[in-house]
């Protein structure tokens, strides 16, 4: 065989292989829930499943470059997902100077502050939950998922959710909601069986029962001020 046909043969075997690859359907609910978005509009949104094979090496993930925006003192979006090595951009896109941190869960990070119509970026090199707040706005919350695995989904408000071209095999289903106890989502973790036609899962019930939101202190480990003080830097709003 010459290397020509060695080569056409070489990419039409993984053309092959990538197309029996299907997708990983399903849906999930939010149960006894505390949150309005949640009891009157049925929002479901921001729960990831992921998926880790069982037996069998997860292939490579090339790093990935992602962006979590600063608006109206708000990051957006407030739940991210992200494989293993890529980087976060934090774009500043308030008047306001921001200062986005963590500091006790996942990977510890910290941009210092920084000004309007700027931005910051990290590296997200350690799998975990990574907890995101602002140094100088206590309201500013987000969550990145730093996921060790290609197949993953983040939910949207309906909480229909798909994990495309997943190779037929077994793996091991993980979720995360924020607002759910982690004993509740490992009791939902389990084993699942992908098939090249694809595989639609069971509803995913998620109870928020025993959740009881806490303050976050600063980076400092300081409780944070009555008021943000914005009105000392540039271009704030008086």
């Amino acid at each position: 065989m010459t290397w020509r046909s060695l080569t056409v043969f070489s990419l039409a075997l993984a053309g092959a292989t990538a197309a029996v690859a299907g997708n990983v359907t399903g849906a999930v609910e939010i149960t006894n829930s505390q949150d309005p978005a949640v009891r009157k509009n049925k929002d479901y949104s921001g729960v990831v499943i992921w998926l880790t094979p069982v037996g069998r090496p997860t292939p490579p993930l090339p790093p990935r470059r992602e962006v979590m925006q600063q608006k109206d003192r708000h990051f957006l979006p407030h739940v991210l997902a992200i494989t293993v090595g890529s980087t976060v951009d934090f774009p500043n896109l308030d008047p306001i100077f921001h200062n986005a941190f963590s500091n006790f869960s996942g990977q510890p990070f910290d941009t210092a502050l920084y000004a309007p119509n700027t931005s910051k970026g990290q590296t997200f090199k350690i799998p975990g939950i990574v907890r995101v707040f602002c140094n100088i706005h206590p309201t500013m919350s987000a969550v990145i998922a730093v996921l060790p695995t290609p197949w993953y989904a983040t939910t949207p408000p309906n909480g229909r959710f798909t994990i495309a071209n997943v190779p037929p095999g077994e793996y091991e289903l993980h979720i995360f909601h924020e607002r759910a106890k982690p004993d509740n989502l490992h009791f939902l973790e389990h084993t699942i069986t992908a098939t090249e036609d694809g595989v639609a899962l069971p509803l995913i019930s998620i109870s928020e029962t025993g959740y009881i939101p806490a303050p976050h202190l600063n980076k400092f480990g300081q409780t944070y001020p009555p008021v943000p003080n914005d009105s000392g830097y540039p271009g704030a709003k008086k």
